[in-house]
């Protein structure tokens, strides 16, 4: 094994837990290398011991809210939402209420707690002014499943998008890497340096 990042091997082996949360986990003392702390940064070499301890989602008042959703399909382990624009999908500095998990604990008795206290249930997400379906696990068990799927590319996302000026090809591929834009840190755009890898086809 080549030398690799603390979160980026914690990200891969652990598909429940998004790379934000996994570096919450360290900064916070809930992961140790070789009985040590450690940072997101610290690099992994060849016989490392890692050891995470991920607390029970500590209680947050969340309210049940009525949100404008629809439902496409319910069974016991998850349920799939037509989310539409506009709506934030989990609470977030700005917008700690009216977001789609407020109106998930609403319709639902259960929602999975891994994603962490203000994101039950999320296993994936879509941006604020993006409309279309959205998957939340009702348990641990669906969550885990759900997330390795999506990791693994299982999941095919097809987008629908209005495109400025003209295309070459029906076809094509953007494999570029997304970060914070410089000036609106609310949204992502394209970055020349410490952006995360994205493929969209």
């Amino acid at each position: 094994m080549k030398d690799i990042r603390l979160d980026v091997f914690l990200s891969m082996n652990e598909p429940g837990l998004s790379r934000s949360r996994i570096q919450s986990l360290i900064k916070e003392g809930n992961v140790k290398v070789n009985e040590n702390l450690s940072k997101p940064s610290q690099r992994l070499k060849c016989g490392d011991r890692v050891d995470i301890s991920v607390p029970p989602p500590s209680a947050v008042n969340l309210v049940p809210q009525d949100v404008n959703f629809s439902v496409i399909y319910e069974d016991r382990s998850l349920i799939v939402v037509s989310k539409p624009a506009g709506v934030v999908v989990h609470p977030a500095p700005g917008h700690s209420e009216g977001t789609l998990v407020h109106g998930l604990l609403k319709h639902c008795k259960d929602l999975s707690g891994i994603g962490g206290e203000l994101r039950p249930g999320i296993v994936h997400r879509l941006d604020k002014d993006t409309s279309g379906l959205l998957v939340a696990a009702k348990n641990d068990r669906a969550h885990l499943s759900l997330a390795r799927q999506f990791k693994s590319g299982e999941v095919k996302k097809e987008y629908a998008a209005i495109v400025h000026g003209r295309m070459k090809t029906n076809v094509g591929e953007v494999n570029l890497p997304i970060g914070r834009h410089p000036v609106n840190r609310k949204k992502m755009t394209v970055v020349s340096k410490g952006g995360r890898q994205s493929i969209t086809r």
